[in-house]
């Protein structure tokens, strides 16, 4: 079958890239925060709002917020499988279940609405990018869960989304710790070359068990910067929002997304 006739991208954009950061890590406040804001560049930093202190420690990111940048939510357990455990009768998505998942999520979007309130809804991100509750004969997918409270739901995969067919409430992103500047830039490049949606997944800089360099980074901010005529950079709530009213317009209601 023929190509859509039209992309969802603003005019002159070929494709287009989100930035996302898990975790709120301090090296995001300090270095990636400051480069994105420098070159105009807006991203998502995904939040857990856990513990009794969460508002003093997530104190400085309604100035985030405030400056354009999505903050999403990355549930308020940040709970992964019970595979990572050694531990008899460790707990983990096998032990919960969709209630459990549900209450887990809307507890944490109270607080950020608390924190950094959005009108609609804003995205999620699945921690440790596993979507399922549950083991064996019993495990099924919270994804439904997903898409019932958010505009969109971020997970893993190999290649860019393609805006006409992707599942919204579990998209796919490119985990790039310890990629080199060129890697990132060139990822960048395909989604203009495909007319499609990339997502990079990044956490700490020079931060953490899953790194990325302050100069690699800035080699990807600076090409986005100069490029941005061609390649649309924009947080995924937005992104999201945008395919789903362009599936509407091309599809009408039938595979619409949000």
């Amino acid at each position: 079958m023929a190509l859509p006739e039209t992309w969802p991208w603003p005019e002159g954009c070929q494709g287009a890239l989100s930035l996302t950061f898990d975790d709120g890590l301090p090296t995001q406040l300090r270095v990636a925060i400051p480069m994105l804001n420098d070159r105009g560049l807006r991203a998502t930093f995904y939040l857990s709002p856990r513990g009794d202190d969460w508002q003093e420690r997530l104190a400085p990111w309604p100035e985030v917020a405030a400056a354009g940048h999505e903050i999403g939510n990355h549930s308020l357990g940040h709970t992964c499988s019970r595979g990572f455990s050694q531990e008899i009768g460790a707990r983990g998505l096998e032990t919960m279940t969709l209630e459990d998942i549900e209450a887990d999520v809307l507890e944490a979007e109270r607080r950020l609405q608390l924190l950094a309130p959005v009108e609609g809804r804003r995205s999620f991100c699945y921690p440790c990018y596993q979507e399922h509750v549950g083991e064996g004969l019993a495990r099924q997918s919270y994804v439904p869960v997903i898409a019932k409270h958010f505009v969109a739901g971020r997970g893993k995969g190999e290649v860019a989304n393609s805006p006409l067919n992707c599942d919204l409430h579990y998209f796919w992103s490119w985990p790039v710790e310890r990629m080199w500047g060129s890697q990132l830039v060139g990822l960048a490049e395909q989604c203009a070359a495909q007319h499609k949606w990339g997502v990079m997944t990044f956490h700490g800089i020079h931060e953490g068990h899953l790194p990325m360099g302050d100069v690699d980074f800035r080699e990807l901010c600076d090409h986005l910067a100069r490029h941005s005529d061609r390649i649309w950079i924009a947080p995924v709530r937005e992104v999201a929002v945008r395919i789903g009213e362009w599936r509407k317009a091309i599809l009408g209601d039938h595979h619409a997304g949000p």
